[in-house]
């Protein structure tokens, strides 16, 4: 696979690192949320959660200013228009989740009057008080965002594996070069 096939070592270096940063914020928000009652480490847990989400959405930012000045290498020759716009389509939704669900638990957490301190020393806007009224909505759209994200990470990941064993035509080699 030519160089110019693949996408490059910035793209891949952002795409593996909000992956991983997404399945650990997801991972624990699984863990905190079946922590019965409010205990030290249950608010650890949630303070890390947060921190994650900030992180990939200001990484977020960073990929898309990438992405706009590096556009995606073309897909594999062979690979079906269907296939091509169906991978565009969830590419779409998956940037917009990658924003979207964190900027959800931001605004639950405020609804929910708890403000969100980065990384414990810089504290986000309070851009408006606790408000009783629409924090279980926004709960539900934070935990229904993350949800739909998961499904379609592993739409995503089901589809590399696919092209990668069942069609070998080097889609995986695009975010992974040691496969060639």
């Amino acid at each position: 696979m030519k160089h110019a096939d693949r996408y490059n070592a910035t793209a891949i270096s952002l795409h593996w690192l909000i992956a991983l940063l997404i399945v650990a914020a997801f991972g624990l928000g699984l863990i905190m949320t079946d922590i019965p009652g409010l205990s030290m480490r249950k608010l650890r847990y949630f303070s890390w959660h947060k921190w994650l989400g900030i992180t990939v959405f200001l990484l977020a930012i960073v990929r898309l200013g990438w992405r706009s000045t590096h556009p995606a290498p073309p897909h594999p020759v062979g690979v079906a228009s269907w296939q091509q716009r169906t991978a565009n389509g969830v590419h779409l939704l998956l940037y917009g989740l990658i924003f979207v669900v964190p900027l959800s638990g931001y605004l639950y957490s405020l609804a929910a009057g708890v403000p969100v301190v980065y990384l414990g020393v810089l504290p986000l806007p309070v851009l408006f008080e606790r408000n009783d009224a629409i924090k279980d909505l926004l709960k539900l759209i934070h935990l229904s965002l993350n949800y739909t994200m998961a499904g379609l990470v592993a739409l995503h990941a089901a589809a590399a594996l696919k092209h990668q064993f069942i069609d070998r035509d080097g889609t995986l080699a695009r975010m992974l070069p040691f496969l060639r």
